[in-house]
């Protein structure tokens, strides 16, 4: 395996009723708090309600944004910013999901920087330094409440770029299963097909001796295949949002990725495809991702049939590795597909009238892929196939 230092500072407060924690943690941070939130469905689950109650009995002064879209707009980061420092705010507190999260560490980092906060998504700014953050939950899907990435979207050039900085990990996050009871039966599924997404880029690659990394991916991947067909029928059921909740977490809080180096190819590509069309971000991944992985195959086929056959169950006997690999893809996209996400990109009524400007904005940055370079011809066939 490659050398490599792990680092994640974020306090996991993880159960029933944990979201009561929020009053200790609140103790070590300032009074001034920016409330940051969705579209309000933690108004219409009470969530919303035990918040404020909390933060009021803490003594915090609060301000609110609300309204926070499912691909973070730039716009809305920028009207973040300027509530922190018209506010004087000194925390933030991110009550949502994952796009909740990503716009809070960019709102958070872009208070501290004096020029726009576009600069830190582009990566023209790195900063040092953010307005600290705590996190609130109601959705098993992206990792962000352990991590620091975060993907923002710039509807008015059509760009949607990742990025990252140790500033903006959250300070904790507080996960209770109850706050997903809410989640509709299609974010459910989005959910679960990201953090399986999350967990492929990190088995992709060509590092040596990870036995014990490959068997962390391949158990969290069985454990969604096992819970996820018994979930979307049983939307209340604790034990299951609990297991997704926690494995959701997992997939993408650095411990999948200690000691080698992940593709994520299929994540620029679809940042690319949303970036034009804003369609949800999981849903372009279960329409791409096989297609990625078709694409790519022979550049490691043995790997492919690993995952076919510890995954998916594939039967090997006398079938060449690339044979069995291909049978674990097909597995695969039939399996997202029972669930009930998209497989073409015509499910969106995408056609190919913008696929060269999705390919252009996919190769904004060059080349890349750390299984496979890509260049464009690459991302254009990946995406012809995936219409």
């Amino acid at each position: 395996m490659d050398r490599f230092t792990y680092w994640n500072p974020t306090k996991l407060i993880f159960g029933k009723g944990e979201v009561s924690a929020l009053s200790d943690e609140l103790k070590h941070y300032g009074k001034n708090v920016l409330l940051v939130y969705g579209g309000g469905s933690i108004k219409r689950n009470g969530l919303y309600d035990q918040v404020v109650s909390i933060l009021k009995e803490s003594g915090a002064a609060i301000t609110e944004l609300a309204g926070v879209e499912p691909n973070p707009r730039l716009t809305t980061v920028r009207k973040g910013v300027e509530l922190c420092k018209e506010n004087n705010i000194d925390f933030i507190l991110a009550v949502g999901g994952g796009s909740v999260i990503d716009a809070t560490k960019a709102i958070a980092a872009g208070a501290k920087y004096d020029g726009d906060a576009w600069d830190i998504v582009t990566r023209k700014h790195v900063p040092m330094e953010a307005i600290p953050f705590g996190t609130v939950l109601t959705l098993a899907a992206t990792g962000s409440e352990m991590n620091s990435g975060s993907v923002i979207t710039n509807w008015e050039t059509n760009e949607k770029y990742g990025w990252g900085s140790p500033a903006v990990f959250p300070k904790f996050s507080i996960l209770d299963p109850v706050n997903t009871f809410t989640v509709p039966k299609n974010h459910t599924i989005y959910g679960m097909v990201d953090m399986m997404s999350h967990v492929f880029e990190q088995y992709f690659h060509h590092t040596e001796n990870t036995p014990y990394q490959d068997r962390m991916c391949e158990g969290l991947l069985r454990t969604v295949i096992e819970t996820a067909p018994k979930l979307i029928n049983d939307l209340e059921n604790y034990d299951l949002r609990e297991t997704i909740l926690f494995t959701g977490t997992i997939a993408l809080n650095g411990m999948l990725s200690m000691g080698a180096r992940g593709d994520w190819a299929s994540h620029n590509i679809e940042h690319a495809v949303s970036a034009v069309y804003d369609i949800p971000h999981a849903g372009g991944l279960a329409i791409l991702f096989p297609n990625w992985m078709k694409h790519v195959i022979q550049e490691n086929p043995g790997r492919f049939k690993q995952l076919a056959v510890r995954v998916f169950d594939v039967d090997p006997a006398g079938k060449t590795d690339e044979e069995v690999g291909l049978e674990g893809i097909d597995k695969l996209s039939a399996f997202w597909t029972s669930l009930g996400a998209p497989r073409r990109l015509a499910d969106y009524d995408i056609n190919d009238e913008k696929i060269d400007l999705i390919a252009d904005r996919a190769m904004a940055r060059g080349e890349f892929g750390q299984f496979k370079k890509l260049n464009k011809e690459d991302v254009l066939a990946i995406l012809n196939a995936s219409l």
